[in-house]
């Protein structure tokens, strides 16, 4: 500063600074404030704060205060190597630095001048120090009058170290904010899966994708709307409807579940609807069908999409007038009943090949619920394993309550075009194959499972330059280290033997998860 200000000024002035940025805990309001503050204080055109990026080892600017606004907004554009310029050699030293013209400075860097339009003159540089090393340079750029002075370099040096303290202190506090509001979600998740868990006890799955299909299961409980269950063979789909009904209001009435793939089409109307005695042939006495069977509860029909077009008319008066027909009356019942349909095909398809009704088609998709296949919620596969083993054991009357790792990791790495059907049928084998008392061991698997490679991670099959299969291999590899270690970022970059910091941004870089 000047010599006309005292020592004791500016110790005051130090103590005034140094209590207004130690005030602020957020960083959104504390680096601002430390910029401008900064800059009026010395008597600069800019003020600028540099952080060093660890992973990519670059400087940037993630605030400044200029005169000139529109030098501001290009500089948060600018990142140059950390051991770049007058910034990067105090950031490498330790050391503040006071250049009175740069022109003479071969450690200038004037590629930030070109970057940012900014014209530089003088400079007054002083590290960041903290605990944990240098973070990081203030800055200040071209003395208004005159030039910087030892003073100034004495009196920034002194300022960056409270600084320092400033943001190391508000990162440590936005660290516990993200994890306390981490934690809050995690519970409010754990709460969210032990309620479906008490309320679905045999639907196993805590991943996304299944806490969407909870959530959905929540909002169709209650209501008496049709609902329509979709997803691949295997994937649970009576499981779905039956824990529509017996959790909601129609509980103590019937729960009738159809196969409409296995009715002969000669059957399908007496069966759906019944039939007076001396409709047909051997027709000895009056049988209610299904739908009456149902009454006050609800009717599964499983696989609609393979009904007829005659048994879909049948099925949409059922639904637009809650009237039924019995084969040989002419009388039409009343009848009160929950239609919940399932299908493995794609209905919107069928209807556009004129193979389902259109108006049928909306009548039971009033409600979609989509179950995804297994290889979709990889996830859960550790919790269905142990679900299926507890349940296998019960059922034949053994103990066998584990599974090998190695096991484990190849029923976690096949695809499962079965899905959970496929996975249950697996597990009731080896459950029968293991003695008594001792963990399911690899030998006990099936050859399909057994003839896996040890990792899912493929080689490229096609034409393709070295670095893009690098690349293929790596985000291959991430991905299924990070499986492996159920998306444990801790364990997957101890894994990988990399910084968890380089591991979230292979994440993001592969857009391998969101975090």
């Amino acid at each position: 500063m000047a010599d006309a200000v005292s020592s004791a000024e500016r110790f005051s002035r130090l103590f005034d600074l140094s209590r207004a940025f130690t005030a602020h805990i957020e960083l959104e309001e504390l680096l601002p404030l430390v910029m401008s503050k900064t800059q009026e204080a010395l008597e600069a055109e800019n003020c600028s704060l540099l952080l060093l990026d660890e992973n990519r080892q670059e400087l940037f600017f993630p605030v400044t205060s200029d005169v000139r606004p529109e030098v501001e907004e290009q500089l948060k554009e600018v990142r140059f190597p950390a051991d770049k310029g007058i910034a990067g050699w105090v950031l490498q030293h330790g050391e503040a630095a006071l250049v009175p013209d740069v022109t003479r400075d071969t450690r200038f860097y004037p590629e930030v001048d070109r970057q940012s339009g900014a014209r530089t003159r003088d400079l007054l540089y002083a590290p960041l120090r903290t605990r944990y090393g240098v973070i990081g340079v203030i800055g200040l750029r071209n003395k208004r009058e005159g030039a910087f002075s030892q003073e100034d370099l004495e009196f920034l040096d002194i300022l960056a170290g409270t600084v320092a303290i400033a943001i190391e202190n508000a990162r440590l506090y936005q660290q516990v904010r993200q994890s306390e509001a981490q934690l809050k979600e995690e519970v409010t998740i754990l709460k969210r899966e032990r309620a479906h868990q008490e309320r679905f006890p045999e639907i196993v799955g805590s991943g996304d994708a299944m806490l969407q299909v909870f959530s959905k299961m929540e909002s169709a409980i209650a209501p008496s709307f049709p609902v329509l269950v979709d997803g691949e063979t295997g994937t649970g789909k009576e499981l779905i409807a039956r824990a529509l009904h017996y959790n909601g209001p129609r509980k103590a009435r019937p729960f009738v579940a159809v196969n409409c793939g296995a009715l002969p089409e000669t059957l399908v109307e007496s069966e759906l609807f019944g039939y007076r005695r001396g409709a047909f042939s051997g027709a000895m006495t009056d049988k209610p069908g299904l739908f009456e069977a149902a009454s006050g509860g609800t009717i599964f029909l499983d696989e609609v999409g393979e009904t007829s077009l005659a048994t879909q008319v049948k099925l949409l008066r059922v639904l637009q007038e809650g009237e039924i027909r019995r084969l040989g009356e002419t009388q039409s019942r009343r009848v009160d009943v929950r239609v919940i349909s399932a299908t493995n095909k794609n209905l919107a398809d069928e209807v556009r090949q004129k193979r389902f009704r259109e108006d049928l088609y909306y009548r039971i998709n009033v409600f979609l619920i989509t179950l995804p296949p297994l290889r979709a919620r990889r996830e859960d596969l550790p919790l269905l394993i142990t679900y299926f083993i507890r349940k296998c054991s019960a059922k034949q009357g053994k103990k066998v309550e584990e599974i090998t790792q190695k096991a484990l990791e190849l029923l976690c790495q096949y695809p499962w075009p079965g899905n959970v059907r496929e996975l249950e049928n697996e597990l009731e084998r080896a459950v029968a194959l293991t003695p008594e008392g001792q963990p399911i061991p690899v030998e006990y698997l099936s050859e399909r499972i057994m003839d896996q490679r040890s990792l899912r991670v493929p080689l490229p099959t096609q034409s393709t330059s070295l670095r893009k299969a690098r690349l293929a291999f790596e985000q291959e590899f991430v991905s299924e280290m990070l499986f492996l270690n159920q998306g444990n970022a801790v364990k997957t970059a101890k894994t990988l033997g990399i910084s968890r910091q380089m591991l979230q941004k292979k994440i993001k870089d592969y857009g391998l998860r969101a975090k």
